[in-house]
């Protein structure tokens, strides 16, 4: 590889690293849930909220820390997707902790998670922009910096609009990466036919 490439993304994993459509998938589930729960529930008070972001923060966290160990080729996205992890985690370890604080908690801590963790996927998205892998976190990433800017706007009174947003925001984000997670395993598969056949 010469100096500077992007490494490629796509295709077959690198040796001993488990596929890439895995993470999307995986992260998919968090979100999906917590915005399938909101979306049920009649109570979108700011308890409501942190419980339910505490519970997204720390298993996405988990699986992007660990999934992005396992299954990114490039060390420096490799290093930020267990960076982007931590701060995920941490980030619902504290909206639990402070779970009965109000909306002004749920609003700080929901904003300084997205506007880092959205940071961080730009990043790497920018990184890898050459590949549809890194077109995915390109748009993750802007999606989630988004919200960091919106949850800046939401007024002293709005808990029940911060708490439906968290559940948009999780049913979107959730929808987005099934469908990113689906292409490229399927993707994947066309390309090892590809190769078979030529």
């Amino acid at each position: 590889m010469e100096r500077g490439q992007v490494p490629s993304l796509q295709g077959s994993p690198a040796a001993g690293r488990l596929p890439h459509w895995l993470l999307p998938l995986v992260r998919a589930v968090p979100a999906l849930a917590i915005g399938l729960t909101i979306t049920f529930l009649t109570d979108h008070s700011a308890t409501v909220g942190l419980v339910a972001f505490g519970f997204f923060g720390l298993l996405s966290g988990i699986a992007i820390a660990g999934l992005g160990a396992l299954t990114v080729a490039d060390r420096v996205s490799r290093r930020v997707f267990v960076v982007q992890g931590v701060i995920a985690a941490a980030s619902g370890a504290a909206a639990f902790i402070f779970a009965g604080a109000g909306l002004a908690v749920l609003l700080f801590i929901v904003t300084v998670f997205a506007a880092l963790t959205g940071f961080l996927e730009l990043y790497v998205g920018l990184r890898n922009r050459e590949t549809q892998l890194g077109r995915d976190w390109l748009a993750v990433g802007a999606f989630t910096a988004v919200m960091a800017l919106v949850f800046l706007l939401i007024p002293p009174d709005g808990a029940v609009l911060a708490t439906g947003l968290i559940g948009a925001y999780g049913i979107m984000l959730g929808v987005f990466l099934v469908i990113a997670g689906l292409s490229l395993k399927w993707g994947q598969q066309d390309s090892t036919k590809g190769t078979v056949a030529a």
